[in-house]
């Protein structure tokens, strides 16, 4: 009577079988694992780290905080690492309503940026104008086009500490995270949408 056969477990095997088999497995598993972690170095090396983005943050501004290094290092324990982030100015101005303009580079670790101009409407709750520089990280972009949207506010996501102030925007999966200093706080900011353009508007909307 014939039956189905087995595999021979690998310790009742003669050494040379038990070599070459324990050799195939190796390999089937390099094979597994290897694409994996190359895509993981990839996503790595195209994000930035935290003491890079600390570092081009303060020279950005001219001047670190204990508010600068809490605010980024938040953003990293709650978004992960940046692939981009934008140099920028901005003026903006309130009574209730306020609205924002402003300009910047976007500079990509993959390569790549480009100019971006700016302007959103924003409800506040002081009076009176400022102008401030933005450091703004991205999260997610996956090129320098996709900046080019109109992308809200996410209610509730700002947040002040020793002088500096961080809120998120988010579209599509793609998540904006301006970094703004001393006089460019301003409450209303995390409320309203910013939409980001190629070229200059004072079309707010």
């Amino acid at each position: 009577m014939s039956g189905n056969r087995h595999p021979a477990p690998l310790q009742t095997l003669p050494a040379q079988e038990r070599r070459e088999a324990l050799q195939t497995l190796g390999t089937l598993g390099a094979g597994l694992l290897l694409p994996g972690l190359a895509l993981a170095a990839d996503k790595k090396e195209d994000t930035y780290d935290e003491d890079s983005i600390l570092k081009a943050a303060t020279d950005f501004f001219g001047s670190t905080t204990e508010g600068l290094a809490k605010v980024i290092e938040k953003a990293f324990k709650e978004q992960g690492r940046p692939n981009a982030y934008i140099k920028g100015e901005e003026a903006g101005a309130a009574i209730t309503v306020g609205l924002r303009y402003g300009d910047g580079q976007l500079i990509m670790k993959g390569g790549g940026g480009g100019r971006v101009y700016w302007a959103g409407p924003s409800i506040g709750f002081d009076f009176g104008a400022n102008a401030s520089k933005v450091f703004t990280l991205c999260y997610h972009l996956p090129n320098s086009a996709a900046i080019y949207q109109r992308f809200p506010g996410v209610e509730g996501s700002l947040y002040y500490i020793g002088g500096a102030g961080i809120n998120y925007q988010r579209l599509d999966g793609i998540t904006l995270a301006p970094i703004r200093l001393g006089v460019g706080l301003r409450t209303g900011a995390s409320v309203g949408y910013i939409h980001y353009r190629r070229e200059k508007s004072y079309n707010p909307f």
